[in-house]
């Protein structure tokens, strides 16, 4: 940090803390402006290794995304074994303090806060050599975000928001509609979707069936790059037709699946993960949109069962959608909105 950037900076060594359980927007300011403040900041994170709370690397990585370009601030983790709060007595602040004041290694000069503490909290009565720094918090609240997610989006800062979204897979044979469904979802839900991959790469010979063996690689590889990828930026939830079991079933089907391809295929799918998966069935009129499969059309019912049964091979359970593209529509957003309703 510029000499001159450091002598505008009221005390030398900061310290804020927090479970971060979520990270939201009210912790996203106390730390940039306790970092503007100091010229070294130490950002505390509290965590439990159970089901009560998210994994530590996540939160770790959410606080480093948050300040890793200030370039004054380090991080310490700091375990919680405690069950409840209410066994967090004075007697664990103390500990806790102890081994704060040991991973900074020199005096904290101030620590920091916002107002939903005051001068009876344990940041004051366990460091009373630091002067307390309370800034003033709007209603952000974990435990309200924990509640109700997804009623409390805007809370979350934009790096916290892909932990939460959520995944729905369009799934069926041919002509089912699910294409369109896709892109119609994801227009209604004001978020990204993931089209189907292998559509384009099946046209690079004019036909499905002279497919060589490496377009099933790139299909199977760029379908979960992209994934990833939109997943990031995606509000709420990410529509996605196909996947990787998909590829699987045409490899099956073509007869045109290497060894290699299988197992890539099957590898993914035991990597992914989804909260709804949307089985449309092929009761909609047949369109002939390029290269579609003549034995497909004539056995529609046979291969979209086929496809289920695949899916459930892996552990997957779909949920089938019938009726008029409009139907699957509507009650596509029946299920999908079923997705965001609170945990009581």
């Amino acid at each position: 940090m510029k000499d001159d950037i450091k002598a505008g900076m009221k005390y030398h060594v900061g310290m804020y803390g927090g479970s971060f359980n979520p990270m939201h927007n009210g912790h996203m300011e106390c730390i940039i402006k306790a970092a503007s403040m100091c010229e070294q900041l130490y950002v505390v994170i509290s965590y439990r290794n159970d089901d009560s709370d998210i994994d530590v690397k996540i939160k770790y990585r959410w606080v480093y995304t948050l300040t890793q370009h200030i370039g004054n601030v380090k991080i310490i983790l700091l375990e919680d074994k405690l069950k409840t709060k209410a066994e967090y007595t004075e007697k664990y602040w103390q500990e806790d303090c102890r081994k704060v004041r040991e991973a900074v290694g020199q005096k904290i000069d101030v620590v920091f806060c916002g107002s939903d503490y005051d001068e009876s909290s344990f940041w004051n009565v366990c460091y009373p050599e630091s002067e307390l720094y309370i800034f003033k918090r709007d209603e952000y609240n974990s435990t309200a975000i924990r509640a109700d997610v997804y009623g409390h989006w805007d809370w979350l800062p934009m790096f916290v928001r892909p932990y939460y979204v959520k995944k729905v897979l369009i799934i069926g044979s041919e002509s089912c509609g699910k294409s369109v469904l896709t892109i119609n979802l994801a227009h209604h839900y004001h978020t990204n979707y993931l089209e189907e991959v292998g559509r384009k790469l099946s046209e690079l010979s004019g036909t499905d069936e002279m497919m060589l063996t490496e377009d099933f690689t790139r299909i199977l590889l760029e379908h979960k790059a992209k994934e990833l990828r939109l997943a990031e930026h995606s509000n709420k939830v990410l529509i996605e037709d196909t996947d990787c079991l998909i590829t699987r079933f045409f490899m099956d089907f073509l007869e045109n699946g290497s060894e290699e391809n299988i197992r890539l295929a099957e590898s993914i799918a035991a990597l992914n993960h989804y909260d709804l998966i949307l089985h449309a069935e092929p009761d909609v009129a047949w369109v002939q949109d390029g290269d579609r499969s003549k034995a497909i059309e004539e056995n529609r019912q046979l291969y979209s069962d086929r496809i289920e049964q695949l899916y459930e091979r892996f552990g997957f359970r779909c949920v089938r959608i019938t009726g008029s593209y409009v139907e699957k529509y509507e009650k596509a957003i029946e299920l999908i909105d079923e997705l965001f309703v609170p945990v009581s």
